[in-house]
């Protein structure tokens, strides 16, 4: 009989063992308005913008605040951009908790196993940079590291290094650096304006190449 139960003991442990893993609630929640001051460098005049924000549930509770649009990468997963809460209270103040809100970075979300991860977007501002997706690509407008160029850059998640950087422009504090970058399929494509030029590249899974003259003719 001892025999027996250990033999059924086993048979449950080694069931268990293969049982389905536990799936997880992943949501968003309803649209709140906030103030969001747009320079991180602005004098105490300048006026903040009203954005909307929505927190991202995992099992009923509250894991991250995002801002605008999601988009489904897969059936699993989806992207979205993060929005936090900074401390900004200086050192030798003693008033209550001074909190301003922060425009953050761009996080991976699993629908099934609940796991938020961030992505790397080389060269991404949270203040100026806007990024479209397309598929699994991002194509955005990055700057450089001393501030003083617009970079034209496509990321594939996954990858470590971006597909594509190339300047684009000069940082205008005045102006926007480019415009969002539009996508086109078959073959994915991908189009930067600013007010300097306007160039298009051709998107595979290793490279992208500069589109000719005549494969973005009669487009416009």
């Amino acid at each position: 009989m001892k025999m027996f139960r250990l033999i059924g003991c086993l048979i449950l442990l080694n069931a268990a063992g293969f049982a389905a893993p536990r799936q997880h609630t992943v949501a968003l929640g309803k649209w709140t308005p906030i103030k969001w001051q747009t320079d991180a460098d602005a004098n105490a005049d300048a006026k903040p913008v009203e954005l909307k924000i929505r927190p991202l549930y995992v099992d009923g509770k509250t894991r991250e605040f995002i801002v605008g649009a999601a988009h489904d990468v897969t059936e699993k997963t989806f992207v979205v951009q993060r929005m936090f809460r900074l401390n900004d209270a200086l050192p030798q103040e003693n008033a209550p908790s001074r909190w301003r809100w922060e425009r953050g970075g761009w996080l991976l979300i699993d629908r099934v196993t609940g796991k938020i991860q961030p992505i790397a977007l080389p060269q991404f501002d949270s203040y100026t940079s806007t990024v479209n997706w397309f598929r699994d690509y991002a194509g955005y407008c990055g700057v450089s590291d001393d501030g003083k160029k617009a970079l034209a850059m496509v990321v594939q998640l996954g990858r470590r290094k971006p597909l594509f950087k190339k300047t684009i422009a000069d940082v205008a504090p005045e102006a926007p650096q480019c415009q969002i970058p539009a996508w086109q399929r078959d073959p994915v494509r991908v189009t930067f304006e600013s007010e300097a030029q306007k160039i298009t590249f051709v998107v595979s899974s290793r490279a992208v190449d500069v589109a000719t003259e005549e494969e973005t003719a009669g487009e416009e």
